[in-house]
């Protein structure tokens, strides 16, 4: 299992980069109606990336190899009553950070380090 010292490295380098390159977006169906159904601004997604934590950590890391992101990290986050499937990557050196996933979750999900 990974650690939550692991985690919060990731996610500290995470936002790091996201606060510089900003984020890219896979373009799948269901990410785009998510923030349509939810009256969703892109910026409003961004900030929930930037308020990720330890505790909203499901699984990863996880092997990605078609987008060339690097390893994939899934996270989840309630907000009013509606959780999200979140999946992130680091992506390329000094290129975006990668969302591959950003929808309302199909099934409940996991939270190893929620107390």
């Amino acid at each position: 299992m990974t650690s939550q010292d692991e985690i919060e490295q990731f996610l500290k380098n995470f936002k790091l980069k996201l606060s510089v390159f900003d984020v890219a977006c896979v373009g799948r169906a269901k990410n785009t109606q998510t923030l349509l159904d939810l009256e969703m601004v892109p910026s409003m997604r961004t900030g929930i990336l930037k308020k990720l934590e330890t505790v909203d950590y499901c699984e990863g890391p996880l092997e990605e190899t078609f987008h060339g992101a690097g390893n994939m990290w899934v996270f989840g986050k309630k907000m009013n009553g509606v959780e999200f499937y979140i999946k992130i990557a680091m992506g390329i050196p000094n290129q975006k950070t990668i969302c591959i996933s950003f929808h309302v979750a199909e099934q409940p999900l996991q939270y190893p380090y929620k107390v």
